[in-house]
């Protein structure tokens, strides 16, 4: 048993560090059998770590198929945003609200239509970028063989097997000389049982008794041969762990600096889809939702009231009723082809009492019937805006003239 393994007083001190974690180490819950038959250093253990590159082959696998069914999440509600805006922006365009409270409203469906947008694209980067560079690495990494395995792992199970076949024929030649040596010991013992039963009995003979003595001195004599014969063994086994060891942690070694590759890229791979679907750090959902939080602030009820006077009540312009004079049709000369018309003269609305504005931006007049004003001062609009888009109005001293009827609003 390798628990069992005694180093020569010539062994390094390294090397009885090495041995001393192995043969001390505590055993599990099931025993130090169990223990020992687990331990790497037995024969066949080393599998396990072969294994672990077909493992990390699958889990590639296993990566790139959990991710890829999340970009179809990613891209379901992308595409269960965008109907939802197609749904309701008709219904929210011909809703009674207006002003800034309709494009609070509208803005939540721009606002989902821009997430649309940056959903989808996280869907195509898990795809096409994540994906494809796991995948990429996976082909470049692991080799396979044409009748099944990976390169990688045949070179591994070789190395360690080369290197743990003279320890377990030790080892087999070890079980065996133990094996001997506990058949003698039971041998002598019984021996020496049937000669202390022997010496206390009377009714066995002398000559009996003779007999009972030398052959448990024969079983003695063979126990001690087989002994040192064990020992011998046990010798050779121990001689050789460190070498042994040496071999093994060489190829483990080798084993273990490919898992680290492995690690280190799986876990760049992991930050790269973490980056993508940390939408927290993404600017361009940030923008989208100071955009939000900017319209929604700007809600003012104020500036909604006011266009509601101006657009749907009192504040609306009117033509008032004013006194037009008949005009009589004018008639066409014999001989031409008669063409009625009916001339009507046509007077702009007379605004009785005027409407006050105020003037939004600065304007110098171009043309000595036009006014000139400065941005936030008032005056009256004496005449509805005309076809061109021109008003008459009058400043507090009296002068009248045309403006631009887009220069002002009402107060």
């Amino acid at each position: 048993m390798v628990r069992h393994f005694l180093l020569p007083r010539t062994a390094s001190k390294l090397t009885e560090e090495k041995l001393e974690v192995i043969m001390s180490s505590p055993p599990p819950e099931n025993g130090p059998e169990d223990a020992n038959h687990q331990s790497f250093w037995m024969p066949g253990n080393y599998q396990r770590t072969v294994k672990r590159t077909e493992d990390s082959f699958q889990v590639c696998n296993d990566i790139v198929a959990c991710f890829q069914e999340r970009a179809r999440v990613e891209r379901q509600y992308a595409q269960q945003l965008s109907e939802w805006t197609n749904k309701w922006k008709p219904i929210v365009d011909a809703s009674p609200l207006y002003g800034s409270l309709l494009r609070a409203w509208q803005c939540f469906l721009s606002s989902a239509d821009r997430l649309s947008t940056l959903h989808a694209s996280i869907c195509r980067s898990l795809v096409s970028e994540d994906g494809d560079r796991v995948r990429t690495w996976q082909k470049e990494t692991f080799h396979k063989k044409i009748f099944g395995g990976f390169r990688e792992s045949q070179d591994f199970d070789t190395g360690f097997a080369r290197a743990q076949k003279p320890w377990a024929k030790r080892l087999k030649k070890l079980e065996k000389a133990k094996a001997a040596f506990h058949k003698a010991s039971r041998k002598e013992h019984v021996a020496r049982e049937r000669e202390t039963h022997a010496q206390g009995n009377p009714d066995i003979a002398i000559e009996k008794q003779r007999k009972i003595q030398e052959e448990r001195e024969l079983a003695q004599q063979e126990m001690e041969k087989v002994r040192a014969r064990y020992e011998k063994v046990l010798e050779e086994v121990t001689r050789y762990a460190p070498r042994y060891m040496e071999e093994m942690e060489s190829i483990f070694d080798q084993s273990q600096e490919e898992e680290r590759k492995r690690i280190s890229f799986l876990k760049q791979a992991f930050l790269s889809i973490h980056r993508h679907l940390d939408v927290t750090n993404n600017e361009s959902v940030k923008a989208v939702y100071n955009e939000l939080h900017n319209t929604l602030m700007s809600i003012n009820e104020q500036e909604d009231l006011r266009w509601w006077k101006n657009t749907h009540g009192p504040g609306m312009p009117t033509d008032w009723p004013q006194f037009k004079e008949w005009v009589p049709d004018k008639k066409q000369k014999k001989g031409k082809k008669e063409v009625e018309q009916n001339a009507v003269v046509m007077e702009r609305s007379v605004m009785i009492g005027g409407v006050r504005v105020r003037a939004l931006y600065d304007y110098v007049g171009q043309e000595p019937d036009e006014l000139s004003f400065k941005a936030g001062e008032e005056f009256l609009k004496i005449e509805d805006e005309d076809d061109q888009g021109w008003c008459r109005g009058m400043m507090d001293g009296g002068r009248e003239g045309l403006y631009p009827a887009n220069y002002v609003e009402v107060v």
